[in-house]
């Protein structure tokens, strides 16, 4: 099986190849679609060799900083073109993706396990608070244009005081997992150097920017033949094929019986892009067009009721299989919800 995925690792860069030659979009989307699952074994795979030298806690953290590049990279280029609803749908729907589907996969996958507590309800935590510092420039949103300057203006201290809180809970929970890597008892695992772990992560992530990218091209005409809202297809479909390298990461980790590392990565990567993916792309976005921070009221209530309920699952600091199940349940409810409040 190894060696298939590995072989597969050519449609990548036969997407980008089609898409240079003017390939259709409903081909496009299927090579991008197909190309995306053997991405994301390969960055689950260097992923936890490189938790071999570092630890899950930072295994977990470098899995969501090269999965969320793709996120990156699909906002801001959904940015230059306009697409705000797509830009807040997608990121909203990306921190509901992990908390919920990711999350929950990674349980069903992994079995009953123990799961780092302390780390967990850090994660979680750092999501509440996100969720309700968005309330100050959503709510002025939900009458009036969601889009007036004003609520730029607003968005640019929330995002500053958003990555303030991402830098000083990053510093924290790399020093606590530095010093726990330390009592660590080696495993016999042959593991890659850290050198080649790192590299095959960054390799693997740029690849994966660009075939998510095409992926994206090719949704309108997708989106039309299914009839599907925008706002549907950035809160569910584009935030799935963002967060494409950490659905697979996780299950394959969790798969293989390192359940709390699976947890890691969708914990890790739901926190980073409430606190740090959100505010850079709303920063960034200055440099294309002001972007603002007001997403709509049932963005912002199913992102409070998924960290909820993910407290409530893993208040034992234990997974199960029926924890994952529940969490999915509750992501395909979510994803009704979305399907239902259409468009603005």
């Amino acid at each position: 099986m190894r060696n298939i995925l590995f072989a597969l690792q050519i449609l990548g860069p036969l997407v980008i190849v089609a898409d240079r030659l003017g390939a259709g979009q409903t081909t496009l989307f299927v090579l991008a679609a197909a190309a995306l699952i053997p991405l994301a074994w390969l960055i689950g795979e260097a992923t936890e060799h490189a938790a071999h030298h570092t630890g899950p806690g930072i295994g977990g953290f470098l899995n969501a900083t090269f999965g969320n590049a793709p996120e990156l990279i699909i906002a801001l280029f959904a940015v230059s073109s306009g697409l705000t609803e797509v830009v807040r749908g997608s990121l909203s729907g990306s921190v509901v993706g992990n908390l919920l589907l990711v999350l929950g996969f990674s349980l069903l996958f992994g079995g009953r396990g123990e799961l780092d507590r302390e780390s967990t309800f850090v994660s979680l935590a750092i999501v509440a608070v996100a969720v309700l510092i968005f309330l100050i420039p959503s709510i002025p949103g939900w009458d009036g244009d969601p889009e007036r300057h004003s609520l730029d203006l607003l968005s640019l201290p929330v995002s500053i005081v958003l990555l303030v809180v991402y830098l000083a809970v990053t510093w924290y929970a790399l020093r606590r997992h530095r010093q726990l890597h330390v009592s660590d008892e080696p495993t016999e695992m042959q593991a890659w150097t850290l050198r080649t772990s790192l590299l095959v992560l960054g390799a693997a992530t740029v690849i994966t920017a660009f075939v998510a990218e095409i992926l994206v091209h090719s949704l309108n005409e997708f989106g039309e033949a299914a009839h599907l809202s925008e706002f549907f297809l950035a809160a569910v479909v584009v935030a799935i094929v963002g967060n494409a390298a950490e659905h697979g990461g996780a299950v394959v980790v969790a798969y293989r019986g390192k359940i709390k590392l699976a947890a890691e990565i969708a914990l890790a990567s739901s926190a980073q892009v409430a606190v740090f993916l959100i505010p850079a792309v709303a920063l960034l976005a200055w440099l294309l067009d002001p972007l603002a921070l007001s997403f709509r009221q049932v963005e912002l209530a199913v992102l409070g009721a998924a960290v909820a309920l993910a407290a409530v699952l893993l208040y034992g600091g234990r997974s199960s299989r029926g924890r994952g199940i529940v969490l999915i349940a509750a992501y395909v409810a979510a994803a009704v919800a979305f399907f239902v409040a259409g468009d603005r």
